[in-house]
């Protein structure tokens, strides 16, 4: 039947499929709705795939109820961290990781979902100005971190020569970002990367539904819906097909990350090559978390020797959060996950399965956007460290926060992870490099409020830094810049 012919009744064959799994509330104010507003809720509800919703739905809700394991702490033994690796080591996996970029092995993947609703901006968030000397775009930023990358792999490659290198950049937008992140990397002419080594994809999204299971509807012809999480950039790649590009590509790596962080080492030759020496499924960078309260998730074993998982702050209580290490003298959970992760292809093509098999999404409650005005409701999601428990060999790779960790998600004024904030530690972070190689600094305003930028096209991370400033005075705040 066609939708034209639908107008004066529900489709049956649709109206039974919603009756099969309890949704036929979809179609309560049919009689109430124009001609065009009934095609459009066919057309929504059609779209979606009701037999796998319903499996998320029963499978998410009945494992809210299940006992979870007792919690275990992650020793420091089990933990490459930056007081136990020597100069050997770091060297020796620098080599490995440009080895293999200059090989084609690996991509990058940007989860960049989310708009810069908190940071005052219906911009994706990749677009947001933090205010840096240069006026550069955490977009631009990563771009040119990943230039940098090529043009050093090109020349590890080949002493003397430089060989075309080439990193392919995989970013996943939601329905809500798509358009405008695809329209400011055309404007920007890709940040100075070719447009075909830039692939965009689309996350999914879940209906919004109320806590016995049921859609909630936006308006009386739209479902509600919302992303799916970081999460669910697992079966993006699977339903676009992008693990089997990657595949074609001869990729074997994929570095993951979330995009509101000004300092990520976007494609870090010495992470990639301690995961390939270490030969894991998969991989995340930590930081030693900073107080009890820290809002950040923190990697820990579900139970004695079991697998490793991230528990978010919001699930842990206080006690438990608070718990000294007599030993150590540090928190027992203490290693927080900042969504800096590198995985193997075949990984991710076996966990994509996994996670589509077991069907179990986090229950987020919101207030949901109805018929009803804002209901209490409902987000399904996924999250991107769902996919450790389903390795038995994680590795976590500490960084020093100062240097790779510098969170803009909220707006200035606020006590924590402001784009104020994370420009202070960028700037400052890249004053210590110009002084390291031999620069001077002169400034109007205090130091501590103020520093200098060196573009990702000069230094990847403080290398090669001594023949622009050595000898040479800066003024405070500017860009180092060719």
């Amino acid at each position: 039947m066609r939708i034209e012919d639908s107008v004066e009744s529900p489709p049956q064959a649709l109206l039974e499929r919603l009756k099969d799994y309890g949704q036929e509330d979809a179609f309560a104010l049919w009689d109430e709705l124009s001609p065009p507003e009934r095609q459009f809720l066919v057309k929504d509800i059609e779209s979606l795939d009701l037999s796998r919703i319903d499996r998320i739905i029963r499978c998410s809700i009945r494992s809210q109820g299940l006992p979870m394991a007792a919690i275990e702490p992650v020793p420091e033994s089990e933990v490459s961290t930056v007081e136990g690796r020597t100069v050997e080591q770091r060297e020796r996996w620098w080599k490995m990781g440009l080895k293999a970029i200059s090989d084609g092995k690996l991509a990058v993947l940007l989860l960049s979902g989310g708009q810069g609703t908190r940071l005052g901006s219906s911009d994706p968030k990749g677009c947001f100005n933090i205010g840096l000397p240069s006026g550069k775009s955490l977009f631009q930023i990563q771009a040119e971190r990943i230039m940098c990358v090529q043009k050093l792999a090109a020349r590890a490659a080949k002493e003397g020569s430089i060989v075309p290198v080439s990193i392919h950049w995989y970013i996943m937008t939601s329905p809500f970002t798509d358009e405008a992140t695809r329209k400011f990397f055309e404007s920007h002419k890709y940040f100075g990367l070719e447009a075909n080594q830039v692939t965009f994809f689309q996350q999914g999204t879940m209906p919004c539904i109320s806590k016995d299971g049921r859609f909630i509807m936006e308006t009386p012809y739209r479902v509600a819906k919302a992303p799916d999480g970081n999460g669910g950039v697992y079966s993006a790649l699977r339903y676009s097909k992008l693990l089997e590009d990657m595949a074609a590509r001869g990729v074997k790596y994929i570095d993951c990350y979330g995009v509101d962080n000004a300092l990520v080492r976007v494609a870090d030759p010495t992470f990639l090559g301690y995961f390939i020496e270490k030969g894991s499924d998969a991989a995340a960078k930590v930081v030693r978390k900073a107080y009890p309260q820290e809002k950040v998730g923190v990697f820990v074993r579900r139970g004695k020797g079991g697998p490793l998982t991230v528990v978010e702050y919001s699930d842990l209580d206080t006690t438990l959060a608070s718990a000294i290490n007599q030993q150590t003298g540090r928190l027992r959970l203490c290693w927080s996950n900042v969504c800096l992760h590198m995985f193997s292809l075949d990984f991710l093509n076996q966990v994509a399965d996994a996670l589509e098999k077991d069907s179990i999404y986090h229950l987020a409650e919101k207030k949901i956007p109805s018929i009803h005005g804002y209901t209490a409701g409902l987000k399904m999601e996924q999250f991107v460290f769902d996919a450790f428990p389903y390795t038995p060999s994680t590795a976590l790779f500490e960084v020093v926060r100062e240097e790779e960790f510098a969170p803009v998600k909220n707006a200035n004024g606020s006590s924590f992870d402001t784009p104020d904030s994370a420009r202070l530690l960028v700037l400052r972070l890249h004053t210590r490099w110009v002084v390291a190689a031999g620069g001077f600094l002169t400034h109007s305003v205090p130091l501590y409020a103020t520093g200098v930028e060196v573009s990702p096209l000069c230094s990847y991370a403080g290398e090669n830094l001594e023949a622009i400033c050595r000898g040479r005075t800066f003024h405070a705040p500017c860009e180092i810049a060719f």
